[in-house]
């Protein structure tokens, strides 16, 4: 069976789109540790698997995305093992209400980690935000709400990072969010997709409800050192 770019969409982006972003090389790559934690391997040899072992951080971990479980390479351990489903879109409603918005940019990137580092919506690192087309929503004096990009390959544009404070929920700021980045995506005549935990059901649905439609599932292993 043909692989679609999708299927590994942190490697696929870090071969195409996000070259410039990416370490290491040929055989495995990772992203810029102050951006993601995510990697890939071009193949399944067992040079790959060493190159991927080498991009693990002594303090830290790499995360893997893809069809099947990664297979642990030597000298890694696997610390978590977690499924996620992934979501297209080949339409998304404009949003239905006016909510007051703002372009974030360097000067928010304090606020950003720390919305981030509260709701945990994944991996969310300093230059995160280098992915681009980030938007929040500030309220009594903070940024309450966010939204932006993370994984881009040819012809499609993730939406990720969608989280909102824990005091203001239940306004749609994330529905707002969501549709705003994801119209952005289909005006640039791409498609855009978004992953959640596959438990997220509440998740789940209402990005169903904004018309993301179920494509596939993929695991994410997480490796840290031995």
């Amino acid at each position: 069976m043909t692989s679609h770019v999708l299927d590994r969409p942190p490697l696929n982006a870090m071969l195409t789109r996000h070259s410039h972003l990416a370490v290491g090389g040929p055989r495995a790559l990772r992203y810029r540790p102050d951006i993601s934690p995510f990697a890939g391997m071009a193949d399944d040899s067992d040079e790959a698997l060493c190159d991927l072992t080498a991009l693990i951080p002594e303090s830290g971990v790499i995360l893997v995305a893809q069809p099947e479980k990664q297979k642990v390479p030597p000298g890694a351990a696997a610390e978590h093992v977690v499924e996620v489903v992934q979501m297209v879109a080949e339409t998304v409603s404009a949003p239905d209400e006016h909510v007051n918005f703002l372009e974030l940019s360097d000067a928010d990137a304090g606020e950003m980690l720390a919305l981030a580092t509260l709701t945990k919506p994944g991996p969310f690192a300093a230059r995160t935000h280098d992915f681009g087309g980030y938007v929040g929503i500030r309220a009594e004096g903070k940024l309450v709400a966010m939204a932006g990009h993370r994984f881009q390959v040819p012809g499609f544009t993730e939406v990720s990072a969608v989280c909102t404070d824990p005091g203001f929920r239940g306004k749609g700021y994330a529905g707002f969010l969501t549709r705003l980045v994801a119209g952005r995506i289909m005006a640039r005549g791409e498609t855009p997709f978004l992953h959640n935990y596959a438990t997220n059901t509440n998740a789940i649905r209402l990005c169903e409800t904004l018309g993301f439609v179920y494509r596939t599932s993929l695991w994410v292993s997480v490796l840290r050192r031995a």
